[in-house]
C-alpha cells in the first residue's frame, strides 16, 4: 500500500491560485438563462447543493452574462450533462463575438423548454433544475456565489434510484460526468457504497 509522508508533499504558494497545480472533482453542469428575447446557456464545475434543503449554488463572476441575466430575471434553469453531452457542454463555453452578441454556437445547440419559468434546458441531459434567484453573495475576489431555490426538478427515469433498483447498476447502466479541473473529464460508471457508520446524520 502507498503512504503520504511528509516526504512526499510539496508545500503550494498560497499568494496566488492554487486550482491548476492539482486535479479535482467536479460536477459539470450546463446554467440557463433569460437575455433579452433570448436564452443564454454557460458550463460550470464551481457548482453543488446547499444544505439538505433544495438549494443550488454556482460560482460565477459579474463578468458574464450569465451573472447578469439572473440578477435582472430572477431565474436561472441547471442541465446535468451526460457523458456523450461533452461536446454540446463545451459549445456553451464558446466566446461571444462581441460584448453584446450571441455565441454562434447556440443557434444550432438542442435545447427544451422548462415548465415551470421562462427558461430552456440542454436537450438529452439526465438531471433538470428550474430555480428562482435566492440571493448573490460578492465579495470573493472577482467572483460571486449564486444561490437559488429549486422549484422544479425533473430526472431522466433511467437515471431515478428506487427501492427496486441497485444503486451499483444504475451507475453502471449510466454513467455520470465528472469535470476533474483543470481541463480533463470522465465517465464515471463504476461505484462502490460507502461506508457510513453506524448512527452517522445528517
Amino acid at each position: 500500500m502507498e503512504t503520504t509522508s511528509a516526504n512526499n508533499l510539496i508545500s503550494l504558494d498560497v499568494s496566488e491560485p492554487l486550482w491548476t497545480h492539482f486535479f479535482m472533482v467536479s460536477p459539470l453542469v450546463v446554467i440557463g438563462t433569460r437575455e433579452g428575447d433570448r436564452y443564454n446557456f454557460a458550463p460550470k464545475h464551481m457548482a453543488m447543493p446547499v444544505g439538505w434543503d433544495n438549494y443550488f449554488a454556482f460560482v460565477c463572476t459579474r463578468k458574464h452574462a450569465t451573472y447578469r441575466n439572473i440578477r435582472d430575471h430572477g431565474f436561472f434553469t441547471v442541465s446535468f450533462p451526460k457523458p456523450s453531452q461533452v461536446i454540446v457542454a463545451s459549445m456553451t463555453a464558446e466566446p461571444r463575438c462581441g460584448d453584446d452578441e450571441e455565441k454562434p454556437s447556440l443557434e444550432k445547440l438542442p435545447t427544451l423548454p422548462a415548465r415551470h419559468i421562462n427558461g430552456r434546458f440542454l436537450q438529452d441531459a439526465y438531471l433538470f433544475f428550474e430555480c428562482k434567484m435566492e440571493r448573490i453573495i460578492d465579495g470573493f475576489g472577482k467572483y460571486s456565489i449564486i444561490i437559488g431555490f429549486i422549484e422544479a426538478a425533473h430526472v431522466d427515469e433511467r437515471y431515478l434510484r428506487g427501492p427496486d433498483t441497485d444503486d451499483a447498476e444504475t451507475i453502471h447502466s449510466n454513467a455520470l460526468l465528472a469535470y476533474l479541473s483543470p481541463g480533463r473529464y470522465a465517465s464515471i460508471s463504476s461505484s462502490t457504497a460507502f461506508p457510513i457508520p453506524p448512527g452517522m446524520k445528517q
